[in-house]
């Protein structure tokens, strides 16, 4: 996976997840990343906490000034959300990885119907972070994107994002 661990040798990672809700990203995180990255999600902020934004980002500078991965579990679903979390990862001489979950909206309200509680999110949230979801791209800012996908066998398959992939100058090319 993209980014050093924290043992020092090299520049520590923040890695965006970005997909739908019930995409899959926090299971990923947990089979994925967990152990070495410290995870940041507004999920995990009581339902009352204010400026979430702002608390998000702190979390992730906290992390980076310890010298720590981390992972920011939210959908990220467009340039506004992920901006943010480039620019900090930037200001702190990390990298800046995104894994992208590729939209399949009917498994995504299959998989969300069968939460319990805070865990579901009402219908019209999948739909509407459907509506706003963008692909990352190196462009964006990334160093590097993967796009991450179900393998069928309770895990990921990752690999770099786009037909084609990314060219060294980050701009996508066509198939």
């Amino acid at each position: 996976m993209a980014g050093d661990d924290a043992a020092g040798d090299g520049p520590v990672d923040v890695s965006v997840l970005v997909g739908l809700q019930a995409a899959g990203k926090s299971t990923f995180y947990a089979q994925c990343l967990a152990g070495r990255y410290a995870l940041v999600s507004k999920d995990l902020f009581p339902r009352s906490a204010r400026n979430k934004q702002r608390r998000q980002l702190r979390q992730v500078a906290e992390a980076l000034e310890e010298g720590r991965p981390v992972a920011v579990d939210n959908t990220n679903p467009a340039p506004e959300e992920w901006e943010p979390l480039v620019a900090v990862g930037r200001a702190h001489g990390a990298t800046v990885t995104a894994y992208w979950f590729p939209p399949d909206l009917a498994g995504s309200l299959r998989r969300n119907a069968a939460r319990q509680g805070r865990d579901r999110v009402p219908e019209v949230g999948v739909r509407a972070t459907a509506e706003r979801l963008r692909e990352p791209t190196r462009a964006d800012g990334f160093d590097a994107v993967y796009e991450v996908r179900f393998d069928g066998h309770g895990g990921f398959t990752v690999r770099p994002a786009g037909p084609e992939g990314d060219d060294a100058s980050g701009v996508r090319r066509k198939p």
